[in-house]
């Protein structure tokens, strides 16, 4: 069996190139892979799609990646903490000024999109959003006399995913909110990343208690805080 055990978070995402769609995990800094946000922030890449819950804060979480100008396109549904998006979502004088591409998505139907990426469905049927801005350009789909939008899977070339517990095969235990979107986004990606607060030999983990199983992870670091 392959050691997924990376040295450093920084061969850890080594694989990821400019132009990737990447994933990152959490909500807000609560289950966000902090250490390799940062690794990623060093390699300098550009012109990333990022699909997340959110966007940070400034010089915080995935914030990070959209203040070193990586992002081209964020695909999200909470931006409002970050005034850097709205900054580099228009044009204007300031630094990076209309160089973001920003999908808002509301959280749930953002939930369910990734999670049909990962099933290989062809999308998912919501009211959320019928009759309203959100509805132009999509598909309205009529079911027993209620109008419903087709929304589109979403998935990634990577996702960076932080687990509170791993062992070195790779299935994951996730503790209180730190669950969201990370087991969703380990089914939604061709290469999943995941860092860990801590690593435990295979087999010493109730399989009862396991969140995520390890056949979806192909890398893995510790020292997520």
């Amino acid at each position: 069996m392959k050691d997924k055990i990376c040295e450093s978070a920084e061969e850890a995402v080594a694989p990821i190139k400019d132009g990737a769609v990447i994933m990152i995990g959490g909500f807000m800094m609560a289950g966000s892979p902090l250490r390799l946000i940062d690794a990623l922030v060093e390699r300098g890449l550009k012109d990333l799609t990022l699909i997340s819950s959110d966007a940070g804060v400034p010089g915080k979480g995935v914030g990070k990646l959209i203040q070193a100008g990586m992002v081209k396109k964020l695909i999200a549904s909470h931006v409002g903490l970050n005034p850097e998006v709205a900054q580099r979502m228009y044009p204007g004088d300031a630094p990076g000024a209309g160089s973001l591409d920003c999908i808002l998505v509301p959280q749930g139907t953002l939930a369910e999109r990734i999670r049909a990426g990962g099933a290989g469905l062809g999308g998912i049927l919501t009211s959320t959003g019928v009759g309203t801005l959100a509805a132009e350009g999509k598909e309205i789909i009529s079911v027993k006399g209620r109008d419903y939008l087709l929304e589109e899977p979403l998935r990634a070339d990577f996702a960076l995913l932080r687990a509170s517990k791993i062992d070195r095969f790779g299935n994951m235990v996730f503790y209180g909110t730190t669950k969201n979107f990370n087991p969703l986004m380990a089914t939604a990606a061709d290469y999943v990343i995941a860092g860990a607060a801590e690593i435990v030999e295979t087999g010493t983990m109730d399989p009862e208690f396991i969140h995520s199983s390890g056949i979806f992870v192909d890398a893995i670091i510790g020292g997520e805080v």
